[in-house]
């Protein structure tokens, strides 16, 4: 390709990767942001409230970051076997941050600590990516259940566990 055609190409096409979306898109993108951020804060209260490692911040960051993820792909119009590689990224990737929460507890005591965390995590990132890609529903209905296994099976688990 000649030089100056190749300038023209290369111009032609950052032009493109620059240009504000319209104002519609930009509300669509900017309210499936924020929804995934705010379910991801409902999840993260609980966490923050129960004073486990991982709670408001990293609940609503793994949220939001797994709709921007989502939207990227949704956004650039790729095809739907793209849309499920990421979120086939997302939900492998997403283990090493929950990895990072659960602790082996020393040898006087049983077991080990954070599961529950780190599957909040991994639930959220379900969530943000459900609202990244506009299925709002899933992600409120899957943090209705997400709540009602945190404090209603709490509960139970203390009153087992006193037996």
């Amino acid at each position: 390709m000649h030089h100056t055609a190749r300038l023209l190409h290369y111009h032609a096409m950052m032009g493109d990767a620059f240009q504000l979306p319209e104002t519609g898109d930009l509300v669509r993108v900017a309210s499936r942001l924020a929804v995934a951020a705010l379910l991801g804060g409902c999840i993260g209260f609980e966490r923050e409230w129960s004073r486990k490692a991982a709670g408001l911040r990293t609940h609503m960051t793994v949220a939001l970051a797994s709709a921007a993820f989502v939207l990227i792909m949704v956004e650039s119009a790729a095809a739907p076997a793209d849309v499920s590689r990421v979120i086939q990224g997302i939900s492998a990737g997403i283990g090493f941050l929950g990895a990072g929460t659960i602790l082996k507890r020393s040898s006087t005591e049983e077991g080990i600590k954070g599961l529950t965390t780190a599957a909040t995590i991994w639930l959220t990132a379900a969530v943000g990516a459900a609202a990244g890609a506009g299925h709002v529903a899933i992600g409120v209905i899957s943090v209705i259940a997400a709540w009602m296994i945190l404090t209603i099976l709490s509960g139970a688990e203390r009153l087992i566990g006193r037996r």
